[in-house]
């Protein structure tokens, strides 16, 4: 039997990414967020319009996707609730947002240059994908304020223990992405860590 409901957020199971971005001053911006998926060597990002991520990447297109596995989630969930925008919504603040122009110290991560962008990547993450944005969709009405990104992929690199032996392949028993189901971080199937985002379900999904 099934009922019809209205839930907070859809969020069934997906990835969880570190995008860097340039912000206007030159410096990276970090974000965690986590609606993303991948056709080729495109991916789609959906974010928020008011996020600082989506500022940067309106004027200078290049980032860096740095994927996540669990060993990264308590740095991630660091900065979860922080924004790289000094200027945010009331709503924003009433769910406990602050402003941190340098989430790499607060999470507690390592810069490492990137090879194509020249943005700064996460150096924990075991997987990096440098590219650009090729075009912004809005999604939903004025008043939602979303957008889905499409990005070309132009580098990939990975860990070594991650390849296959013709390098071609990623193999999929040792990659284990960290997971954001609803709220919550997951790890092969079960719950990694307390999530700050999970302190009331009025949180929206990742992405600042």
């Amino acid at each position: 039997m099934k009922r019809t409901v209205e839930p907070k957020v859809l969020y069934f199971g997906t990835p969880v990414v570190l995008i860097s971005t340039r912000n206007p001053d030159g410096s990276t911006n970090l974000a965690p967020m986590s609606s993303a998926w991948w056709l080729g060597y495109h991916a789609m990002l959906g974010m928020g319009t008011s996020s600082q991520t989506v500022k940067n990447l309106v004027d200078r297109p290049e980032l860096v996707l740095n994927l996540v596995d669990p060993a990264m989630v308590a740095a991630l969930d660091r900065i979860a609730l922080l924004t790289g925008s000094a200027e945010m919504s009331d709503s924003k603040r009433a769910r406990g947002y602050r402003f941190e122009p340098d989430k790499f110290t607060a999470a507690g991560l390592t810069r490492t240059p990137g090879a194509l962008t020249g943005l700064d990547t996460v150096e924990e993450s075991p997987i990096t994908l440098e590219g650009r944005i090729e075009a912004i969709h809005p999604i939903g009405g004025p008043s939602e304020h979303l957008c889905a990104l499409s990005m070309k992929v132009e580098q990939v690199q990975v860990r070594d223990d991650l390849l296959m032996s013709n390098d071609r392949y990623i193999d999929p028993l040792r990659w284990d992405p960290l997971i954001m189901k609803f709220t919550e971080y997951f790890a092969g199937g079960a719950p990694a860590y307390e999530s700050s985002l999970a302190r009331g379900w009025q949180m929206p999904p990742l992405n600042v």
